[in-house]
């Protein structure tokens, strides 16, 4: 059974897949923090908010989206597996998200290596 914290990442990605990425800022704790293997680390609701701002304007010009294909998580802790959408084509990963009273404290992503041009 699905505990609160795998119910608030359901929330997430419903809200993520709107495509308004400044909609999540109300899911992350005060102190939470985002690392990004891309864009870098984010700390607290301020530096989210900005990179989520960054985010809706980079996704959306590059015709990027994402689709969640498993979820899986208890009362703190929670795991996805997603894959991203572009025109370049598909790319898969997970994301880690640690959850305390309903909030997002820590959420971090890994993508699986571009596939290459050999």
């Amino acid at each position: 059974m699905p505990g609160e914290a795998q119910n608030v990442i359901e929330r997430f990605w419903a809200v993520q897949d709107s495509g308004d990425y400044t909609r999540l800022v109300d899911l992350f704790a005060e102190d939470a923090v985002i690392e990004d293997p891309v864009y870098g680390t984010y700390r607290g609701r301020e530096e989210i908010r900005a990179f989520m701002t960054k985010m809706v304007a980079v996704m959306g010009e590059m015709k990027i989206t994402f689709t969640l294909d498993e979820v899986c998580g208890d009362e703190h802790a929670v795991w996805s597996r997603w894959t991203m959408h572009s025109p370049a084509g598909s790319r898969g990963g997970c994301g880690i998200y640690k959850v305390r009273g309903g909030k997002l404290t820590y959420y971090r992503d890994y993508m699986d290596p571009a596939e290459s041009e050999a």
